[in-house]
């Protein structure tokens, strides 16, 4: 057996809306010239045992490195992992991703899986390969997670994160090989070829209910604006590109970053989309936001959250954001001509159920003043899921509610837990059905009233039968049993939830 590495991506939501494979590709250039190595991406196969099987059938490939997101990614990632380790007990298994950096336990004792990578693997995953080659001492090695010959769980130190800019180019032409990089570029309402792409990792923020904090623990690193702009001019030279997504935590974390790619790329005439905070960006000049507007800024996803200040405290939401700074830079971004996509998280826990209800009916009053004061505001909601944030006063109360994660790995693939993960019916037990339903109602009444804009399939004359059908239901809170609409919704405007899907394809 020779050393080389398979790398795996696995399928995402939806294998309309895949994109460039960035953090295995980070990984691949990690250890490009000294490692051969190739990529099976389960986006573009139909079935991605098959084309790994052939690989490890050459008795080639020592090693098998596989991305996890929470949810439909663990679809692939877990049978397959298993699979290995039964067809091919040698091959050493490696996990990096979100998943397993927050699931690392259940991960780990489910026996198929011999490594964890805690977080960034650019200087993590080449030595952990080397120490396999060379007999090496794993607990010298950062980010790294596993099980000692005795089966104790080592977890190693935390490094920080390294300068973006001194990371390897990622191997576009490599990757091409694999799979052609113009198949990645699809259509969304940002432009017909929208590049994904990765600037930043991290956010220098700890808010309680986010999957990010345990992992890069208040921290943020990020390219170069310059180094950004010159690795999307790049791409659309050699494959193509009108438009861009940044799939960043938080890319708006620096004003003067900001600003600076956005005067590069503006000769470009590419529209770009990124997430961000409102209180971040609220500091922005108004002459700042005039240059990202024009550099083809068209919309900021947004962490609302929730328009109850004390909830925001309880969560940890830091800096200064508020219920009324929420609205106030809806109105603002209004005026800007940037659409703010706004995310809101109900169900948080309470006291008592009663409590739980209250909160979720003035989340949706919230909402509703919102869309008053700028309509063409994306709304977002999302049923809050549990993360392993462990010590915070969130985490401590979910725990005393009886909430707990699955202790086997496969039990990850039952439909509710894929739900929880997509946060939309987390099965926490605070929260009952005529919550949920009261939640996912009130949602579709919305949706119907105000139609995404990221989705160029639905017509003029659909989005005004549909939100004159809505606006009596809208207007007086009668949400219950909104079966026209949803029929409506799946078979006539084949609606989409932007929130699981991402940009919708044409």
């Amino acid at each position: 057996m020779s050393n080389k590495v398979l790398l795996f991506n696995p399928r995402a939501v939806s294998s309309k809306n895949f994109r460039i494979p960035n953090s295995i590709l980070q990984v691949a250039a990690a250890i490009d010239g000294k490692y051969e190595w190739v990529i099976v991406d389960g986006n573009q196969e139909k079935d991605p045992w098959q084309k790994i099987e052939a690989h490890l059938q050459t008795g080639e490939f020592k090693y098998f490195g596989c991305t996890a997101m929470p949810g439909p990614q663990l679809r692939q990632a877990i049978p397959i992992t298993k699979r290995i380790r039964q067809a091919f007990p040698a091959v050493i298994n490696i996990w990096g991703g979100y998943f397993a950096s927050n699931q690392y336990q259940v991960v780990l004792e489910s026996g198929y899986v011999d490594f964890v990578i805690n977080g960034p693997g650019d200087q993590a995953f080449p030595a952990l390969l080397d120490a396999l080659e060379q007999g090496g001492d794993y607990t010298i090695i950062n980010n790294l997670i596993y099980k000692n010959e005795a089966r104790k769980l080592i977890k190693t130190y935390k490094a920080t994160l390294v300068n973006q800019d001194s990371l390897a180019d990622l191997p576009y032409a490599k990757l091409n090989a694999f799979y052609p990089i113009k198949s990645y570029l699809r259509p969304t309402h940002l432009g017909r070829e929208t590049i994904a792409y990765h600037s930043s990792l991290g956010c220098p923020f700890t808010c309680s209910f986010c999957a990010v904090v345990p992992i890069y623990e208040a921290r943020w690193k990020a390219k170069s604006a310059q180094k950004v702009y010159t690795e999307i001019k790049f791409i659309k030279n050699n494959y193509g590109g009108d438009a861009i997504e940044f799939h960043d935590n938080n890319f708006f974390v620096s004003e003067k970053r900001t600003v600076e790619f956005s005067k590069l790329i503006a000769p470009e005439n590419m529209s770009w989309w990124g997430e961000g905070r409102i209180d971040t960006i609220d500091k922005y000049t108004d002459e700042s936001l005039k240059i990202m507007k024009e550099s083809g800024l068209k919309m900021i996803f947004c962490g609302a959250e929730s328009g109850n200040d004390e909830i925001l405290k309880s969560v940890d939401k830091g800096g200064k954001q508020t219920g009324d700074q929420i609205k106030a830079f809806a109105e603002r971004m209004g005026k800007v001509g940037i659409i703010p996509e706004y995310s809101f998280v109900l169900g948080f826990p309470g006291p008592d159920k009663k409590t739980v209800m209250r909160h979720i009916t003035e989340e949706i009053r919230f909402i509703k003043e919102v869309k008053a004061i700028n309509p063409a505001v994306e709304i977002i909601i999302y049923l809050y899921s549990p993360v392993p944030t462990e010590g915070s006063e969130l985490y401590q109360q979910i725990t005393e509610a009886g909430f707990a994660f699955p202790e086997k790995l496969e039990d990850w693939l039952s439909p509710s837990w894929e739900n929880f993960d997509l946060r939309k019916n987390p099965l926490t037990p605070w929260l009952t059905p005529a919550m949920v339903d009261k939640v996912k109602n009130f949602e579709t009444v919305m949706h119907a009233r105000f139609p995404t804009a990221t989705d160029p399939k639905i017509t003029p004359l659909q989005r005004i039968v549909i939100n004159k059908l809505s606006a009596f239901r809208y207007r007086f809170n009668f949400f219950h049993y909104p079966y026209e609409l949803k029929a409506l919704q799946k078979f006539w405007l084949r609606y989409r939830q932007p929130e699981i899907e991402g940009f919708a394809s044409e």
